[in-house]
Parts: structure tokens; sequence; C-alpha cells
């Protein structure tokens, strides 16, 4: 047997061994491209020759292999975030900072008093349907964040910079989540937004200083104010208080007064009707009642009998005949 023709049996050996091990790897192949996993966090959209034909939850699930199936797996249980006005950097000691350089064009807003604000929000959000979030808009995450920036700046634009800086900050946040969820819905995006929540509100850094001092005098007018209504809380109930007072006790010695007189005058009516019956017994009651109270007012008291006579009366001492 001569060089070629040993060559000639050698390829066709190698042949024979061959067929065997593409078969077994095109059937490894086939295997491995069966099945798919889908983790809990996880949905998984099935497309089969380019048409949707399903979704898949969590766990080992099988498709049609050599390409026939392509599967897409899609974070739908987790919590995604954009950030508005600065970025969250990670260093590899794991210490989380904030850069908010180089962002202003979308932290600075218009407010409705034309003033300038300088806000930083974040927007948490997740997949409600992962076809949708997939195929229904090219960019999704490009979508979500033109749809939170405009919606921030209509709603901040509708407002007071005090509101912003301070005690409207809550509302915003509402109202922004209300009305990026509406806007969302529109477009069929598969997206629900969680929450939105300022996370910084500030004036520009160029006038940062003299808002300070501005709020710094607001403060402290709303502090004079303050004291001066818990000093009228204090002293007008008090005032008040002494004039109901004093109108009682007005109104009540009136009454006494009053009532008095109507007794007086009735007494008086009485006498008369006495002293037109019989005069002389109650003109003599008369005097001798008037003398009992004259009488008891006086502490010495001195009688001298008019018929004695070449007595010298001396009063005012005490030993005179006929004191009592």
């Amino acid at each position: 047997m001569n060089d070629w023709d040993r060559a000639k049996d050698d390829v066709q050996k190698g042949l024979r061994f061959a067929g065997p091990v593409v078969i077994i790897l095109f059937l490894l192949g086939v295997a491995n491209s069966s099945y798919y996993t889908v983790d809990p966090d996880e949905e998984a959209v099935i497309i089969r020759f380019g048409k949707y034909v399903g979704t898949s939850q969590p766990g080992l699930h099988f498709k049609l292999p050599l390409g026939v199936d392509s599967v897409t797996l899609v974070k739908t249980k987790r919590v995604l975030q954009q950030e508005f006005g600065f970025r969250t950097r990670t260093t590899s000691g794991r210490r989380t900072t904030y850069d908010e350089k180089n962002f202003d064009s979308e932290s600075l807003m218009l407010t409705g008093d034309l003033n300038v604000a300088d806000v930083e929000w974040v927007v948490q959000y997740q997949i409600s349907d992962p076809f949708k979030f997939l195929f229904q808009t090219s960019s999704p995450e490009r979508n979500i964040r033109d749809v939170s920036e405009s919606i921030m700046r209509r709603v901040v634009g509708d407002r007071l910079v005090t509101d912003v800086l301070t005690t409207g900050r809550v509302e915003i946040a509402g109202d922004a989540q209300v009305l990026m969820q509406e806007i969302l819905d529109k477009y069929d995006m598969g997206v629900k937004i969680v929450t939105v929540k300022l996370q910084d509100v500030n004036p520009p850094n160029v006038v940062k200083k003299s808002f300070n001092e501005v709020n710094a005098a607001k403060q402290e007018q709303e502090k004079v104010i303050n004291q001066a209504e818990e000093s009228y809380n204090r002293v007008i109930p008090e005032a008040r208080g002494k004039a109901e007072k004093l109108i009682s006790e007005a109104e009540g010695y009136s009454m006494a007064m009053v009532n008095e007189a109507q007794g007086d005058a009735q007494k008086f009516t009485e006498i008369l009707v006495e002293y037109k019956r019989a005069p002389y017994i109650t003109r003599k009651r008369i005097y001798l009642e008037t003398m009992q109270n004259i009488l008891k007012r006086v502490k010495n008291i001195t009688v001298v009998d008019t018929s004695v006579k070449g007595v010298l009366p001396i009063f005012g001492g005490k030993g005179v005949l006929g004191e009592k």
C-alpha cells in the first residue's frame, strides 16, 4: 500500500469517527438551547420568529431551540431609579458620593414668580409590562427622563420660589408623580412610577448668600410677629376679663341700687297708707324708729331733765347725771 492509499484510509477512518462527534455536539447544542432560567426579580419575554408569544414568570422554562425562540430577561420586580440634577457615584471602597457638577441643565428651573430654583430629584419606577417596555418605545429610559424633567418644570413653574424651597416640596413631588404616571400611561410604556422625591432644593449658587440673608430676615420677622401675637393673646384676654368683671360689678351695683330704691319707695308707700289711717301714731312711730337708728351710732349719751334748776349740763363727760 502506497502513501496515497494510507492517507485515503486515514481520512475515511476520521470521517467515520467525526460523524458521531458532530451529532453528539449538535444534540448537546439543541438541549442547551431548549431551556432557560428566570430569576425571582425577572420576567422573560419570548419572541418566536419575530412575533411576541408570551411572558414567563420566575423559574425553569423550555423553549424551541436553535434560535427559534428568543428570550429577553427583564427586571420587573426591581425598583429602578433615575436621578436628576446629580449622580450617585460608588467608589472602589463602596463609599457613596454625589456628583452635582455639570447638571445645571437638568436642575435649574424657573418658578411662577420668575425666580430660579436649583431642584434635584429622584424618580423610582418599576416595569409593569415587560413587552411594552421593550417594544412600545425605542428608548424607554430616555422617555422616562424626558417626561420627568418636563413635568417637574411644569409643576415648579406653577409655584412661588418660597413654596418650592420650603413648604411645598411634598406637594410638588406628589403632583409630579401623578402627572408623570398619566403621561406614561398615554404612551403605553408598561412603566409604573413608584415615587418621586425631591432630593435637594436650593437657590442658585450665585444668589444663595443673598437668599439666605433674606430668609434670615423673614425668620426674624416671623419671630417678632409671633412674639407680638403672644403678647396680644396674653394682654387682650386679661383686659377683656377685667372689663367684663367691671361691667358685671356695675350691672350688679345698678341692680342693687334699683332694687333698694324700689324697696324704699314701696316702704314709703306703705308708710303713707298707714299715716293716712292714723297720723299721730304713725308720726310717733317714725320718730321713735328714727331716734333709735340715730342713737345706735352714738357711743356716749347724756340726758338732762329740763325741769331741774341750777344744774350745769356737762356734755361729753362720764359720770354725768342721767348718763346711760
